[in-house]
């Protein structure tokens, strides 16, 4: 699949259920898309509520860092009016953590997976917070010292 029709199968969402069935069935937590596989990250706004995608318990944009500036994020609509947000892929291969929890959250809702090596399953909202003291430190590369300073001089 491409990320193009990705981004675009997230329009059809109707509820932020239906949003988290849908990242689901298009093989997210980790999707290959274009034949490369990525973190997929969601955030955003459904007709006011919001919904955010955790990593060890921590939200995204926190547990990724600097790394968030190497992804790619493209914004989505939804069917409804005041629904959309963004996704964000995260190149698996950018990250360093072998286990880690990412859990796609919104008000009384909490779609969670144990991602571990190649495997990734499914979890209870229980487990999920069960788990969250065994996990090891999530890592991912961020930008080395170069390309920040590369940035630097081009952003002034």
């Amino acid at each position: 699949m491409k990320v193009e029709g990705f981004v675009a199968s997230l329009r059809n969402a109707e509820t932020i259920e239906q949003l988290f069935e849908l990242l689901e069935k298009k093989g997210a937590p980790i999707a290959e898309l274009d034949g490369e596989k990525f973190l997929i990250v969601v955030e955003g706004d459904f007709e006011g509520l919001k919904f955010w995608t955790e990593i060890n318990g921590k939200k995204a944009n926190m547990a990724l860092g600097d790394a968030m500036l190497n992804s790619a994020s493209f914004p989505f609509k939804c069917k409804k009016p005041y629904t959309g947000g963004n996704v964000i892929f995260v190149k698996a291969g950018d990250i360093e953590s072998e286990e880690f929890l990412i859990a796609y959250k919104s008000e009384g809702i909490t779609k969670a997976f144990h991602v571990k090596g190649e495997e990734v399953e499914k979890i209870e909202a229980t487990k999920y917070g069960e788990l969250l003291d065994k996990m090891p430190e999530f890592k991912v590369k961020a930008f080395s010292e170069e390309q920040m300073d590369m940035m630097g001089a081009f952003f002034g």
